[in-house]
């Protein structure tokens, strides 16, 4: 089964550290990705206030922040009640599926990340031809459970995680064509778009050795 503490591990140093209400997060004061604005009654920034207050510079504040293991909790618990037990990481069989869920759930919510997945098993599993395709509601229930346990004992997960990954690609290509001027947010997330290793491997075809102009 997939471990949290693996996944958090990987995203964990994307998070950041923190940003004062100045900071580069358009005004909005951040913890490790925990936003104030979207999360004021996070358990963690009890913790953060009485810090600041303590600290002599900002500087300092970072360092204490960084090192206190109370706040390490309450950053690690929030991570996995908001993100990861809301798409059952722990039953998930295969550690890769659990990443991508996860971290594409930081980038656009659960409800997004677990439709990608029904939307991929329903593409790829033969189980839709037994019992009808699976709901792509953005709820992890038991049937998108055993849809995906089903496939993953007939299947090795690469090609999943290739068509979860072409639609979050496509989500943000959407974006683009709706808000051309946010071309600079869209790339920020196109970065954590994984490639998997025999596409970056792959060579561009020959030029055609006949080709003439008419």
């Amino acid at each position: 089964m997939a471990n949290f503490d693996e996944a958090f591990g990987r995203i964990s140093r994307n998070q950041g550290g923190y940003y004062p209400e100045d900071g580069d997060d358009e005004g909005d004061e951040t913890y490790k990705g925990i936003s104030r604005r979207f999360h004021p009654s996070w358990g963690g920034w009890v913790i953060v206030d009485a810090l600041r207050r303590a600290a002599s510079n900002e500087n300092e504040l970072r360092r204490t922040l960084d090192q206190n293991e109370r706040l390490k909790k309450e950053v690690r618990f929030f991570f996995k009640q908001i993100y990861w037990d809301r798409f059952a990481g722990d039953r998930i069989p295969d550690q890769r599926i659990a990443d991508e869920l996860f971290d594409t759930s930081l980038n656009l919510g659960v409800h997004k990340a677990v439709c990608f997945l029904q939307e991929s098993l329903n593409l790829l599993s033969g189980y839709r031809e037994k019992h009808g395709s699976i709901p792509e509601d953005g709820r992890f229930g038991p049937m998108t459970l055993e849809t995906l346990e089903t496939y993953l004992k007939a299947e090795d997960s690469l090609d999943l995680l290739k068509v979860m990954n072409v639609l979050e690609g496509m989500h943000y290509i959407g974006y683009l064509r709706k808000q051309p001027l946010q071309e600079d947010f869209a790339r920020k997330f196109l970065k954590r778009i994984k490639i998997s290793k025999d596409m970056v491997a792959m060579k561009p075809p020959a030029p055609p050795t006949d080709f003439r102009i008419e």
